[in-house]
């Protein structure tokens, strides 16, 4: 591969710059993507291979982004459980209309066999890695089965989480249930966005940080350490971001993970203190701080970068998706800072 900073920072091996990428990076910030949207709504786009691959290589070739990340959605995995998926553009996101509420609800969900009913999702990596020609790695990804749950749970997204709390704090028996069979589907369906070409895979836990700290461990990282854990056989970094999950740093960097990714709240040069000889870091700017100057923007990047400090194991990305109306020039900004600025960080390493 020709460029696989992005592999080598996450096992913390020697790198001559700090890679960088970002969450949402194939999105509605960049025109050519907007292009390609307008010819199909967003499950067709996640569902035709040759246009999922053609915006996932655009951020490669349009802003020079150190990895591709595979396009698709979280919520593919309880459509493919059996639920019905509902996106409708500008109503408040996607939703299920017949949300999960019972046990006998979540024995109607059906067990997947990734190869067949996420297929599309296999032939998008596969397409996207022809497209790629080895220049940098491609990552795969899924929700984690805590914010997966709480989709399926909710029904779409929420401010309070009532019902999925409910389920945790009188039906706990029932939300395990749930969560124990979305942990394999998640593990199957890591490991076959690997089998498909995958150089790493991420964990998206989005809605860990509206537990606190005891339900967190026992509702969300203890199914994630069990995908890690199946995953990992695979012999390929494991990055998990949880988002709000400040409280359990340590936690995190103890389940295997080669990764933790944080979000803009946790300071980075604390968390490496802390975690930073047991796994990789990656993050974390503020996705806000793209609407601002070039000049602040490289700010923040410099600061991000003497917190860390000297040496490799840091990946540099957001600390969230990218929000779709970011300046494209300002994206540029903030990958050619990071570019320009890192190298120095890693002069004993080359």
């Amino acid at each position: 591969m020709k460029n696989d900073l992005l592999l080598r920072a996450a096992r913390r091996q020697p790198v001559e710059r700090t890679p960088v990428w970002f969450m949402r990076q194939a999105g509605r910030y960049l025109p050519e993507y907007r292009a390609v949207r307008a010819k199909a709504d967003f499950l067709t786009l996640c569902k035709t291979p040759e246009l999922a691959a053609e915006v996932t290589v655009q951020p490669v070739e349009l802003v020079g982004v150190d990895a591709a990340i595979i396009f698709s959605d979280i919520l593919v995995i309880p459509e493919a459980m059996g639920m019905e998926l509902i996106v409708e553009e500008g109503k408040g996101g996607p939703r299920f209309p017949k949300p999960i509420r019972s046990v006998d609800d979540i024995n109607t969900l059906r067990a997947i066999d990734p190869n067949t009913e996420l297929r599309y999702v296999m032939d998008a990596i596969r397409v996207s890695k022809q497209r790629l020609h080895d220049e940098v790695p491609l990552i795969g990804f899924s929700g984690s089965p805590w914010t997966l749950a709480t989709y399926m749970v909710e029904g779409k997204g929420s401010k309070n989480f009532r019902h999925v709390k409910e389920m945790i704090f009188s039906h706990p028996e029932q939300a395990h249930r749930l969560l124990k069979r979305l942990a394999q589907s998640v593990a199957d369906y890591l490991s076959a966005q690997i089998d498909a070409g995958a150089d790493i895979v991420q964990v998206f836990d989005t809605w860990g940080g509206i537990l606190a700290q005891e339900e967190f461990e026992e509702f969300s990282l203890s199914y994630i350490q069990q995908i890690v854990e199946q995953v990992k056989k695979k012999n390929v970094p494991v990055i998990v971001f949880c988002k709000d999950c400040g409280h359990s740093l340590k936690k995190i960097a103890e389940i295997g993970v080669d990764v933790v990714s944080l979000d803009w709240t946790s300071e980075i040069g604390k968390a490496r203190n802390a975690i930073g000889k047991k796994v990789a870091l990656q993050g974390n700017l503020d996705p806000t701080m793209l609407f601002s100057t070039p000049e602040r923007i490289e700010h923040g990047v410099k600061s991000i970068l003497q917190k860390y400090g000297n040496g490799s194991g840091h990946i540099f990305n957001l600390g969230h998706g990218i929000l779709p109306e970011t300046p494209v020039e300002n994206v540029k900004a903030f990958i050619n800072a990071v570019k320009t600025f890192s190298v120095q960080y890693h002069v004993k390493e080359k």
